[in-house]
């Protein structure tokens, strides 16, 4: 499903939305170029989630975690990794065991790590200067809170 936004507000927004619907465990893998709005995503994510911390960028710690909320929120930076490997080498099942959601920004590094029941989400920039175009696939889409209408 393809969802547009005007600014990085209705990015976070639609983050927000996704949140809401998420159970323990489950993985939303992120693509995009630099400066598209990935982090924008998990911030909304994070207000999604009730976690009311500071939610910035973990690309020179690869991960950051956030308590607080309904479950934790695990925000991942593949940029600096190459391979499935290096994800496992820095604990990922450990990651997904703790019940929490893990935010993937730069999934396609860590693509043959990911699961069946990965949520993916795309974003480009659209024709405007600040809009941008997100593309969400995976399960639980298709349930009726994300019909168009709804956003």
């Amino acid at each position: 499903m393809e969802r547009y936004s005007a600014n990085e507000e209705e990015t976070e927004a639609i983050g927000w939305k996704l949140a809401r619907c998420l159970s323990p465990g489950a993985v939303v893998a992120f693509t995009g170029d630099l400066g598209a709005g990935k982090t924008a995503f998990v911030r909304g994510m994070a207000r999604g989630l009730g976690i009311t911390q500071r939610v910035t960028s973990p690309t020179f710690t690869i991960v950051n975690e956030y308590d607080g909320g309904r479950l934790p929120l695990f925000h991942f930076d593949m940029y600096r990794l190459h391979t499935a490997d290096d994800l496992f080498d820095i604990g990922w099942e450990d990651f997904l065991q703790r019940g929490g959601i893990c935010a993937v920004e730069w999934s396609e590094n860590v693509r043959d790590a990911l699961d069946a029941d990965t949520i993916y989400v795309d974003i480009r920039r659209g024709e405007e200067e600040n809009q941008r175009v997100l593309t969400l696939h995976g399960p639980g889409l298709d349930a009726p809170e994300w019909k168009e209408d709804a956003l």
